[in-house]
């Protein structure tokens, strides 16, 4: 029998930054997330992008016919911000009850980013009525360009892109996603209540040397890339401090794994399959394992100004070994920490009395 010592209960996590898919593969990567998350921001860079809120209500509809039975799962839709947005879109995202937020993608900037936008300023309108309807601005920050050093990409986008924005709008909330440097951590501490941030399990577990560890280790290329050791204290102090504005978003982006043992290698790590395992390692060699409630389960709810989870999750202190790959469509996908061991295991949920 586990002592209390190896068990942590906490309030349901939500997922704040989620990549699904489309197609055949969403059933499969619909039940991983279920599992463990209450609800889930869904990005919008599918292919065709949600650019629209029939779009996303079409997606939604998807995600709720793929979950397992019995499964209580809310995918909470966000809209893919181009330069032919426009305002009217924004109210109808508003009335919609379903949508939370727009993402902005830069054009070029990641996986499927190509109808992203090419200059904030051809967005104005746009921001200007998210502004004043409170609807969150979701980012992608970096900025991408052959004369851009790919580490710098984050920071160059705070001070060039971010930084500006947050002077035109000052009441727009903001959610800069998969925070990946200390910079990004500054800039966010430095701001009101109005600015946020995600972080990723990967970023809070491994810094860029874990990508050349032994050779090149394609499943660990993300963009934002992995940064150095400095990076990697300043995300996890900032996840396991007290500060509001740092919640879980896996940013978890599946991709075959032919696709990312290729010539031009797709960027994305998949996580969904032990996300919450992942962090509770991470807080726990922090030495913060009390906290990832906070973190995982109330920070993010409060942000987005909703209910916090009703019920709960158990995690076990049992040891157990992540497979090297799991189905994806018609081949295989490669999980973070394929083939190593966790220490906390996701307990199954108890069946109804």
């Amino acid at each position: 029998m586990p002592s209390q010592m190896d068990i942590l209960t906490i309030t349901r996590p939500d997922d704040w930054h989620l990549h699904l898919r489309d197609g055949e593969v969403l059933t499969t990567l619909a039940g991983f997330s279920a599992r463990q998350f209450g609800r889930a921001v869904v990005m919008p860079n599918t292919k065709p992008p949600v650019t629209t809120v029939e779009a996303a209500r079409r997606y939604r509809d998807r995600i709720l016919a793929a979950l397992p039975a019995g499964t209580r799962f809310e995918p909470l839709m966000t809209l893919y911000l181009t330069d032919a947005t426009e305002a009217a879109e924004i109210d109808r995202a508003r009335a919609s009850g379903f949508i939370c937020g727009v993402k902005y993608y830069p054009a070029g900037a990641t996986t499927h980013s190509d109808g992203g936008v090419t200059s904030l300023a051809r967005c104005e309108a746009v921001l200007a009525r998210m502004e004043e309807l409170d609807v969150v601005l979701q980012l992608h920050g970096e900025v991408p360009g052959p004369g851009v050093d790919p580490y710098d990409r984050e920071s160059l986008f705070i001070e060039q892109e971010l930084a500006p924005l947050v002077r035109r709008f000052p009441r727009l909330r903001i959610v800069l996603e998969h925070v990946s440097t200390a910079a990004g951590v500054e800039f966010v501490r430095a701001q009101g209540l109005r600015i946020a941030a995600t972080l990723t399990p990967q970023h809070l577990l491994l810094n860029r040397g874990a990508m050349f560890d032994g050779g090149l280790r394609p499943h660990l290329y993300c963009l934002p890339l992995l940064k150095r050791e400095r990076d990697r204290e300043a995300l996890v102090a900032a996840a396991t401090g007290a500060d509001p504005r740092f919640f879980l978003g896996t940013d978890s982006a599946p991709h075959a794994r032919a696709a990312k043992e290729s010539s031009c290698g797709c960027a994305g790590v998949f996580s969904a399959h032990a996300a919450i395992e992942i962090y509770a390692q991470v807080f726990e060699k922090a030495g913060a394992l009390g906290r990832l409630e906070a973190f995982a389960s109330h920070r993010g709810a409060d942000f987005y100004g909703l209910p916090r989870n009703g019920d709960r999750i158990t995690l076990a202190r049992e040891p157990w070994r992540v497979p090297d790959t799991y189905p994806f469509g018609g081949g295989t996908l490669v999980p973070l920490l394929a083939g190593e061991s966790l220490d906390w295991k996701l307990m199954p949920a108890a069946a109804p009395a």
